[in-house]
């Protein structure tokens, strides 16, 4: 059934596809990293390559509009995670990814939505998703905006670690040069 969501995001867009596809091998050698179980890799790989499913809801000229989303736009945004959430519910074999989907987009100050959660409230997985969903999508085009080189996207997820990012989750990341190309992993 898995392969069937991922059809449909496919389906919706390619760069969707590319996205959630790089943020899946991104969380899942960031979760091995941290030393996660298997199981544990395999889910966060699973819950990345699905958390923007909620998106299929979201019409394409919300999601690709070059310009500023007025606040509905941003409503319809903000409820994808609840949204893909019910979806992977739906399926047994994928209901222990729906919660990482749901908290994706939270941030660790609490000022993320759908919730509202801050800190160790966020579930592991959906913390590491949230680092490697904002470190590809700064560093791939979007119609809204162009991508940045890869150390100006540690230097930000450093800049925003302890506010939007896990700092623990921050710095195993950068410390993987390897999966960005080798970019530097010094401090600004």
């Amino acid at each position: 059934m898995s392969d069937a969501l991922e059809q449909a995001i496919s389906d919706q867009s390619m760069l969707l596809d590319a996205h959630v596809a790089r943020v899946s091998e991104l969380a899942g050698v960031t979760a091995e990293a941290l030393r996660q179980p298997s199981r544990e890799v395999a889910r966060v790989r699973a819950a990345a390559r699905l958390h923007d499913i909620g998106k299929m809801a979201v019409p394409a000229s919300v999601l690709d509009k070059p310009g500023p989303l007025d606040p509905d736009e941003w409503d319809l945004i903000r409820r994808h995670p609840v949204i893909g959430e019910r979806i992977v519910a739906a399926i047994p074999s994928l209901t222990d990814t729906a919660p990482l989907i749901r908290s994706s987009h939270e941030r660790v100050d609490g000022h993320g939505y759908p919730d509202g959660l801050s800190g160790d409230d966020i579930p592991l997985g959906a913390r590491i998703i949230a680092v490697c969903d904002a470190f590809d999508a700064m560093t791939s085009g979007r119609p809204y905006r162009q991508s940045v080189s890869n150390d100006a996207a540690l230097d930000e997820l450093r800049r925003n670690a302890g506010k939007q990012f896990d700092p623990a989750i921050v710095e195993t990341f950068c410390g993987l040069t390897a999966l960005h190309g080798g970019a530097s992993t010094s401090a600004t």
